[in-house]
């Protein structure tokens, strides 16, 4: 993480720790829709022990998520998690976060610094959410980066930040003062969103305006609900940054008064065809709605399908290669997919 390394993807499982079982189960599920690290949560003693059949067990990298004990972070360090997610403006014993720092330094294990607006110290005898948004970034930035390096002179210099506000404008703001004050790597996250469109869209904006201004090395969609979700979503903005794609990336028009079919489930059908092949990752497929501009406004796709009532027409790189049937678009589409990724000129 970090140092050049590609973007990561990260989530959090939802279960109960201290049910491995249940636990290994989300976290394989993750693993498959292209998680990369997960983190889980460990309350108390029960979800530490619970930690080394998890680590030992997870596919990735398991993050243990701790606050206010600093006996569990010494726990789930001898479980042989791969790192610690810690909060020290409420673990304010700095004898106890030392032992924590030097623990993890020996098992190399890296700490996570994380900070979020609504557990800020009082400023002026206010409370966090009573400043505006520019005094809470700058609050956040300065925690954050005094806690890392209060971590790193505690003897762990392996440290990781993450500054999370639910509100998107504070969120950037402040990672942008911490990108500019130090050179450890950021969490990237915009916290509280809820669940739905609204709270893709909040976090696509935070998240993708920080990595588009090339600030960012792991990333983490917060969403309630089905954490994997918040993979898909993670994916989803990497790619529309230009950063990493993970699998074909469908291009789909938005479909007007000229489209005389049921787009929709057209693009459903092929999402799922895809899905069940092997196919190399940011390949450009395109479902358009129409043969009027559909291989024009696509052509920068590598395979693609203009649908009309009665036929489709299949292409390449904007160029037609054959027209089919209304009802052989999807596996004519896939069939062409296939031939590409085999090396097969039309």
């Amino acid at each position: 993480m970090g140092g050049g390394a590609p973007v990561s993807v990260q989530s959090m499982t939802n279960t109960d720790t201290r049910d491995a079982a249940a636990t290994l189960g989300q976290v394989g599920r993750l693993a498959a829709a292209g998680c990369e690290i997960v983190r889980v949560a460990v309350p108390d003693r029960a979800a530490a022990s619970a930690l080394g059949e998890i680590v030992a067990r997870s596919p990735i990298p398991v993050v243990a998520d701790i606050h206010f004990d600093h006996a569990l972070a010494l726990a789930s360090i001898d479980a042989g998690c791969a790192g610690v997610r810690l909060n020290p403006g409420n673990l304010a014993d700095s004898a106890k976060m030392a032992e924590v720092a030097v623990a993890a330094r020996a098992a190399g294990v890296p700490i996570r610094v994380g900070v979020n607006s609504g557990s800020l110290p009082r400023e002026g005898g206010r409370r966090p959410d009573q400043l505006d948004p520019a005094a809470t970034a700058e609050l956040m930035a300065v925690c954050a980066v005094e806690y890392a390096r209060r971590v790193e002179g505690m003897g762990q210099p392996d440290v990781i930040i993450s500054a999370k506000s639910s509100d998107v404008p504070t969120t950037v703001m402040a990672y942008r003062l911490i990108a500019e004050r130090c050179d450890y790597p950021l969490h990237l996250g915009v916290t509280a969103t809820g669940s739905g469109v609204p709270a893709v869209v909040r976090s696509a904006v935070g998240i993708g305006s920080l990595l588009l201004e090339g600030i960012g090395d792991t990333l983490r969609v917060s969403l309630s609900g089905d954490p994997a979700d918040e993979v898909e979503a993670g994916w989803e903005i990497l790619a529309a940054a230009g950063l990493r794609c993970r699998g074909a990336h469908i291009v789909a028009c938005p479909t007007c008064g000229r489209c005389e079919v049921d787009l929709p489930a057209i693009v459903a059908r092929v999402r799922s065809g895809l899905a069940a092949l092997d196919v190399p990752d940011g390949l450009s497929v395109a479902v358009m709605g129409c043969p009027v501009n559909g291989p024009g406004e696509a052509g920068h796709c590598d395979v693609g399908v203009a649908c009309a009532a009665q036929a489709g027409l299949i292409f390449r790189r904007g160029c037609v290669v054959r027209k089919v049937g209304a009802g052989e678009v999807v596996e004519a589409l896939l069939a062409e997919v296939r031939d590409l990724c085999a090396g097969k000129t039309p």
